[in-house]
């Protein structure tokens, strides 16, 4: 079944984990991926250990669905190729730092002259304006610019970063949204335009409420761990064998908690009976609680917490979501035909169309596994293409065995 951007052709010379985090989630929603890249070593990404038969799991996980083209954007042979491209492409899309696109000659300018209806998307660290535009940035980087390392963790930790790229890939989806409307703007009106979006205006954004408290209050915000400022008992609590997270919001719940814990004198107790009373005695309820869940495992807890309708998880590792019976059943995980890699399997978009579907069809391509396939579709003939290989302007794979 095609999928709702089937027909859309997207041009795309990001590498690392934001920009291809979104195409990823365009090609999986049918759009063909050229991704352009670097002679010799590519996307970096691929050389993000550890390693799966020799394939970077970085790269594994958010290049589905793509074609390789290895293209020297240094030479002017090279740059006609993406410029031909563009020429028929709906999309194009880089990650470039500030201007560097521009150098380039790949810059939105140049390409709209090429294209005047090309959809262009710009996803950088810090945005197109500024005094730290010109900067280069990692997640982890604008994670701590924005504010998350500051409010992450608990009071008196070791400083500590959001463990996943949750920036790279929340900036990845803005990118996406914002090329998706781009495309419907363009159906309607028949114009290109210039989309853009920065991990840093995705960590401004994610730390909104943190940042209207402090405008409310004049208070800095407080590390909470696995807690939550607003609301207590919220957070991990530890059972005989690991913690389990329990996340109570109203009274309806603390009652319910304070029922299945045996303390339904609690209810009532002056010290608990409002949530801005157990917010100011949140670490006796803290110790109290914990007393109690030693006495059986988190799985016996959370099974109990879950029939009284109390919110509530073991904190699971990953070994366990791998194989979770939920992550099944809602079949998160799609198998995928791989040349070298047996029972290789992926997660899928987490989000579901019940009459055009997002699908991974293929496995990450090799290095310039589709260069000869592309260069013909645009009208390079065979001689041209052994002209353009022999000068190293292209690259691509010889090896068919390699090959899916």
């Amino acid at each position: 079944m095609a999928g709702p951007l089937s027909g859309i052709t997207i041009v795309d010379v990001t590498t690392n984990i934001s920009g291809p985090s979104l195409t990823m989630i365009l090609a999986d929603l049918g759009a063909e991926i050229i991704k352009i890249e670097r002679p010799v070593t590519g996307d970096d990404s691929r050389g993000m250990g550890p390693f799966w038969e020799g394939e970077g799991v970085y790269f594994l996980h958010i290049n589905r669905n793509k074609k390789s083209v290895v293209i020297d954007l240094k030479k002017d042979d090279g740059r006609k190729i993406v410029y031909d491209l563009v020429e028929k492409a709906d999309v194009f899309v880089e990650n470039f730092r500030y201007k560097k696109a521009e150098k380039m000659g790949l810059g939105y300018e140049k390409l709209k002259e090429i294209n005047p209806a090309i959809v262009y998307c710009s996803l950088s660290a810090y945005g197109q304006d500024g005094p730290l535009r010109e900067r280069s940035g990692y997640d982890a980087i604008a994670q701590a610019d924005s504010g998350i390392i500051g409010i992450n963790g608990a009071e008196g930790s070791e400083i500590a970063r959001v463990p996943v790229s949750v920036l790279d890939q929340g900036s990845a989806m803005w990118g996406a949204i914002g090329i998706i409307s781009a495309l419907f703007h363009k159906e309607k009106t028949g114009e290109g335009q210039l989309v853009t979006t920065s991990l840093y205006e995705t960590g401004v954004f994610w730390v909104g409420y943190h940042m209207l408290s402090w405008l409310a209050t004049g208070k800095e915000p407080k590390k909470n761990g696995a807690g939550h400022t607003a609301f207590a008992p919220y957070g991990a609590f530890y059972a005989s064998d690991a913690p389990v997270m329990i996340g109570i919001s109203n009274n309806s719940l603390f009652s319910r908690l304070c029922k299945v814990l045996g303390k339904a004198e609690w209810i009532t107790d002056t010290r608990y009976e409002t949530n801005p009373k157990r917010i100011e005695n949140r670490e006796n309820l803290r110790v109290a609680i914990e007393n109690i869940l030693q006495s059986k495992t988190a799985d016996e807890w959370v099974k109990l917490l879950a029939e009284a309708g109390v919110p509530s998880s073991k904190v699971k590792k990953i070994s366990e979501v791998v194989g979770d019976e939920q992550a099944e059943a809602i079949k998160m995980w799609e198998r995928v035909a791989h040349s070298n890699i047996e029972g290789f399997k992926l997660p899928r978009l987490p989000f579901e169309l019940s009459m055009s579907p997002a699908e991974i069809k293929q496995a990450p391509p090799k290095l310039g596994e589709n260069s000869k396939d592309i260069l013909k579709k645009i009208g390079y003939d065979e001689a041209k293409i052994e002209e353009l290989l022999n000068e190293k302007i292209v690259q691509t794979i010889e090896d068919k065995a390699q090959t899916r």
